[in-house]
């Protein structure tokens, strides 16, 4: 499979956040406007670029040689816990407004059950080190693009006139899931 293809399938096709449904909590938490958007989205992607840049070769090269494959899940969850302090390091010293606008979801990246996911399927794919980083970028685009999408909604959202009953958290759900519609349209893009 070439690299463009495992991009546009982890960028489109699987989106993370909109076919997978992972993510969604700092999807809903940080889609109030563009700028923590992509923020968290930039955030996320340096963790999870740099998070299979690191795991993979430690199944590859240490776990696997020595038969350790079982504590695959706890050696990524601790290597992604210990690249989201070094984030939140820089960013605090870096960029303290975009650290206290992100607050509790800077820390919920540990969390970030996509992260994880990323890891975990470059091992189950059989993907080489290069494509391995490409479907990391290609999924942590994804994420940004997903946040970014629903951030435009919301902002278009305060300004509609939406019925009283679906205000707030209805029509958000709402925008989510026909976002998630739209992204199925480009299931036929790449065999």
């Amino acid at each position: 499979m070439n690299l463009f293809s495992i991009f546009i399938k982890a960028f489109l096709i699987n989106n993370v956040v909109l076919m997978r449904f992972l993510a969604l909590c700092p999807f809903i938490g940080m889609s109030t406007d563009e700028d923590k958007s992509i923020g968290m989205g930039l955030a996320v992607t340096f963790v999870t670029v740099l998070a299979t840049c690191v795991t993979w070769p430690i199944y590859t090269f240490l776990l696997v040689p020595l038969k350790l494959e079982f504590l695959q899940l706890l050696v990524f969850i601790l290597v992604i816990a210990a690249l989201v302090q070094l984030v939140e390091f820089y960013l605090k010293k870096a960029a303290p407004a975009l650290y206290s606008s992100m607050g509790i979801y800077l820390a919920l990246i540990t969390t970030n059950c996509a992260i994880l996911a990323v890891t975990l399927d470059v091992q189950t794919t059989g993907y080489n080190f290069i494509e391995s980083v490409i479907f990391a970028i290609g999924v942590a685009l994804g994420f940004l693009l997903a946040l970014l999408l629903l951030a435009g909604v919301r902002r278009r959202i305060r300004t509609s006139p939406i019925p009283a009953f679906l205000k707030g958290t209805p029509i958000l759900f709402i925008s989510a899931a026909l976002l998630s519609v739209a992204f199925m349209g480009f299931s036929g893009l790449v065999k």
